[in-house]
C-alpha cells in the first residue's frame, strides 16, 4: 500500500508514534509539559525546524514506517492550536479541571472562535520535504479542546465543540493539501465524558473529518505518563473498560483508524473486537514507564491483538505521546517497537501460504 502524499509503500504492520517526542534541551525544558521555549524570534523558527529534522531522522533510524513531526514545533498538543484562534484570550487565564483529573491554567473563550489562517500547514509542508515516507499529523479533537480551556462566551460545551469541529475541518483540509497522508484527532476526553461522547462527541469528530480524502484516525488514551494520570489509573480497578463506551460508536463512524492504549494497561484485549473492520493503531509501548520494552514484549502484545484484528489492519504504535520522557529513552523505545514488530512480521510471513 502506498499512502497518497508519499512515494513509499507501507509494509505489513506499519509502525508509527502516536504524537509527541521529547524536545532537545536547547529548544525547551526536557521532560516537561507546556515547557516555554528557550529561543526567540528567528532563532526559534530555525530551532523548531532543526528539532523537527532530528525527530524525523530518529524515527527513520529507529524503523518507523509512518513519520510524524513529534510535535516539535508546538508547546502542547491542544493549546498551541487554540492560541492561533480568534475569540480566545490567552492573557485571561483560569484554572480548570482537565479531564476531571488534574488542574491546569488555561486560556478563556471570550468571543466567537474562528480560524484566520491554517496553523500547521507550513510545518506540515516542511515535514513533507524531509521524507518520502508516509506522514501523519495530529490535531486535538473537539471534545478535548473544550476540556482544555475556560468558556465565557458560548455557555454550551456542545455548541463550542461544533464550532471547533468546523475549524478543525478547515485545518485538516490545509494539512491534506500540504501532503499529509494521515490526519489524527486526539480525543483522550473520550475516556471520561461518556454521555457526551454518545450524544455529540463522535458526531463532532466526524464533522472535523468531513470530506477529507486522506485517512483519518482518532486517538483515545489514558494520558501522558505524568503523575496525575498515573494516580487516576490506579483508581480504575482491575479492568479498564472505558473503550466499551466509545468503540461501538466509532466502529459505525466515518473514521478510518482507531488508536488505543494497550501495552501494560488493564484494557481487556477483546475490546478491540468492538472496532472490527477498522484499522487499529495499537499502543505496544508504555509511555508511563522508563523501562524499555524488549522486542519480545512488543511482539507478544501484537500477537495477542491479532486475535481481534486482521494483520493488514494493525498498526503498531505507542500508547501516547512521549514528551515527558528522557530523549534517549524515547529513541530506545522506538527501536523496541520496530524490533518487536519485525518479529511478528516474520512469523506472519512464515505462516502465510
Amino acid at each position: 500500500m502506498t499512502a497518497r502524499g508519499s512515494s513509499t509503500a507501507l509494509p505489513l504492520l506499519p509502525t508509527s508514534i502516536v504524537g509527541s517526542l521529547p524536545k532537545p534541551s536547547w529548544l525547551a525544558q526536557p521532560e516537561t509539559l507546556w515547557s516555554p521555549w528557550r529561543l526567540t524570534g528567528d532563532a526559534l523558527v530555525e530551532g523548531k525546524q532543526d528539532a523537527l529534522r532530528a525527530a524525523v531522522h530518529e524515527q527513520l533510524h529507529r524503523g518507523m514506517d509512518i513519520v510524524s513531526d513529534g510535535e516539535q514545533t508546538r508547546q502542547h498538543f491542544v493549546t498551541t492550536f487554540i492560541e492561533h484562534l480568534t475569540g480566545v484570550d490567552f492573557e485571561r487565564r483560569e484554572t480548570v479541571r482537565i479531564r476531571d483529573r488534574y488542574d491546569a491554567s488555561v486560556p478563556t473563550v471570550v468571543g466567537a472562535v474562528g480560524l484566520e489562517k491554517p496553523v500547521f500547514a507550513d510545518d506540515a509542508r516542511f515535514l513533507r520535504e524531509q521524507t518520502d515516507q508516509p506522514i501523519k499529523w495530529a490535531l486535538p479533537g473537539p471534545m478535548t479542546m473544550i476540556d482544555t480551556l475556560s468558556d465565557h462566551h458560548y455557555g454550551s460545551r456542545e455548541q463550542l465543540a461544533w464550532e471547533f469541529a468546523t475549524i478543525l475541518n478547515e485545518e485538516a483540509r490545509a494539512l491534506q493539501a500540504a501532503g499529509v497522508d494521515i490526519i489524527q484527532f486526539d480525543e483522550p476526553a473520550f475516556t471520561v465524558f461518556f454521555d457526551e461522547v454518545q450524544d455529540w462527541g463522535v458526531a463532532a469528530l466526524e464533522r472535523a473529518a468531513e470530506g477529507l480524502r486522506v485517512e483519518t484516525a482518532v486517538h483515545i488514551c489514558y494520558g501522558y505518563g505524568i503523575q496525575a494520570n498515573t494516580d487516576w489509573k490506579a483508581t480504575l480497578g482491575s479492568e479498564w473498560r472505558q473503550y466499551e463506551k466509545s468503540f461501538p460508536l466509532l466502529q459505525r463512524s466515518s473514521l478510518d483508524i482507531v488508536s488505543l492504549e494497550c501495552h501494560h494497561s488493564r484494557v481487556p484485549m477483546e475490546l478491540i473486537e468492538l472496532v472490527r473492520g477498522k484499522k487499529v493503531m495499537l499502543g505496544a509501548i508504555d509511555v508511563a514507564s522508563e523501562t524499555v520494552e524488549t522486542p519480545e514484549e512488543v511482539a507478544d502484545t501484537l500477537r495477542r491483538a491479532l486475535r481481534f484484528v486482521d494483520a493488514d489492519l494493525l498498526l503498531p504504535s505507542t500508547n501516547c505521546g512521549m514528551a515527558p520522557l528522557p530523549r534517549d529513552l524515547a529513541w530506545k523505545k522506538l527501536s523496541a517497537l520496530s524490533a518487536g514488530t519485525s518479529i511478528v512480521r516474520e512469523e506472519l510471513a512464515v505462516s502465510t501460504p
